[in-house]
């Protein structure tokens, strides 16, 4: 197996990563030759269509391994991962539903044709009028806290919905190895801090109280989090709607939400972990969770699309610095802003294309990938080694499906890059699907308040 960014192999041993890895190789080199690439769009954003259904079917298939035959599922897509509406219609088709956190989210999800039953909306700082919305349409709700809780209240009281209703707990188990990511820290933001003093037996009196909630959900998972303290997190949770059962005297929860944040593997192109590798730990580590009296739902992202989405960009000039090769590229922080301000906790492999897309072989020569925007610290990777980018060559970032070129960051206005999506052909080519179109210089303007233009000279 090769090193860390040395290629665009890595995936020895394991079929569906290399023929993936072929894929992706083969749809740069197609994106060249079909203009969706070149010295006039000099960057886009590719999605593997046959990775992202392989994808969807292994999360299916690993969970139905281990659960009672019957037992209700939803698997639904975190949003958030990529926010892109054929993508979730993809998904949809698929059989995977959508997690919301936003007004914005829940009308993507809408405009995909996700049905009202197949949604979760999990927002942290939920309005009136979006649980108002929610209840509705009968969406899955998860309240964050007591405040929002007695909101749903006076809701639930004016009006009668078919929404499943739960409440968000925070195991309080500790952080990953980042920081900012980690979800059931003592002091995280989210949900009911369950050993902070009273608050076990403020949710069970919640419960008591409101034969209506009838769900739990912990979302302790997400990068640089162990598989070991994601199993201890949902474990937690099952203790919990058990003991709520038993004091209640009746089977209220009848449904526990485990969130999603299986960590994805970006130093190389082998899926690791698995969701049949996670599935099988938690039915190990909760039994009864598995054995038909809990319905489920997940809340995958990051691990369903990441694998599938490369960063394409034109190398525009190469130069040398300080005795190392740069190569400045058009993929910057607009399309990779954790890895530009946190390089350490989201580093990123660069695969190195020539100028008709194909993979560049030669020696590897340490050299940085700089991104165009005006400022030092903007590079998609520093010291790699590679073979030596070249003026027209390109730069690949593999591993970026989730939480890249679909949350632009729109600094010195770099317009957002289109996005396609590919598959073989039955000629045995590549074909393309438009996901997005690539943002014009004129929707940038509009944007930027180019219809109010003598707004403040006026006043």
């Amino acid at each position: 197996m090769k090193d860390f960014g040395t290629g665009h192999t890595g995936a020895e041993g394991h079929p569906e990563d290399a023929e993936r890895v072929a894929r992706r190789d083969e749809a740069v080199r197609a994106a060249v030759e079909q203009g969706l690439l070149g010295p006039d769009a000099p960057i886009v954003g590719l999605l593997d269509v046959a990775g992202i259904r392989d994808s969807a079917a292994a999360l299916r298939a690993a969970f139905d391994a281990v659960i009672a035959p019957g037992t209700p599922v939803l698997h639904a897509f975190a949003v958030k991962a990529t926010p892109l509406v054929p993508v979730l219609s993809l998904l949809r088709a698929a059989g995977i539903g959508a997690e919301v956190a936003s007004a914005g989210e829940l009308a993507l999800a809408r405009a995909a044709g996700v049905a009202p039953e197949h949604i979760v909306l999990d927002a942290p700082a939920k309005t009136p009028a979006e649980l108002r919305e929610a209840l509705e349409l009968g969406i899955a709700v998860n309240a964050d806290n007591p405040q929002e809780l007695a909101r749903i209240d006076g809701l639930v009281r004016a009006a009668k919905t078919s929404s499943p209703l739960g409440i968000r707990v925070n195991p309080q188990l500790g952080a990953g190895a980042i920081e900012a990511l980690s979800t059931a820290t003592a002091t995280s933001k989210f949900g009911v801090a369950l050993r902070d003093e009273g608050a076990r037996e403020w949710l069970v009196r919640a419960c008591t109280e409101r034969p209506w909630l009838t769900r739990l959900h912990a979302h302790s998972g997400s990068q640089g989090i162990p598989l070991s303290l994601m199993a201890q997190g949902v474990a937690e949770t099952y203790a919990l709607a058990e003991e709520v059962n038993r004091r209640i005297g009746r089977r209220q929860i009848d449904t526990i939400d485990i969130g999603g944040g299986l960590p994805v593997n970006f130093s190389s192109d082998v899926t690791t972990p698995t969701y049949a590798q996670y599935a099988r730990l938690l039915a190990e580590a909760v039994p009864g969770l598995f054995d038909g009296r809990y319905g489920l739902v997940t809340e995958f992202g990051r691990s369903l699309l990441a694998k599938h989405g490369t960063v394409v960009a034109r190398v525009e000039y190469t130069k040398r610095a300080g005795g190392r090769a740069v190569a400045v590229t058009h993929a910057g922080v607009q399309v990779a802003t954790r890895t530009v301000y946190a390089p350490a906790s989201w580093p990123l492999r660069i695969l190195a294309y020539d100028a008709k897309g194909r993979p560049k072989e030669g020696p590897e020569v340490v050299q940085d990938v700089a991104g165009p925007a005006c400022f030092a610290g903007d590079l998609l990777a520093t010291g790699q080694a590679l073979p030596l980018l070249e003026q027209g060559d390109h730069a690949a970032a593999p591993d970026t499906g989730a939480y890249y070129f679909a949350h632009h960051y729109a600094y010195n206005s770099l317009t957002r890059p289109g996005v396609y999506g590919y598959a073989p052909g039955v000629d045995g080519g590549i074909r393309f699907a438009v996901v997005r179109e690539p943002q014009t210089l004129e929707e940038v303007v509009a944007e930027s308040g180019g219809g109010h233009t003598g707004a403040l000279t006026a006043l």
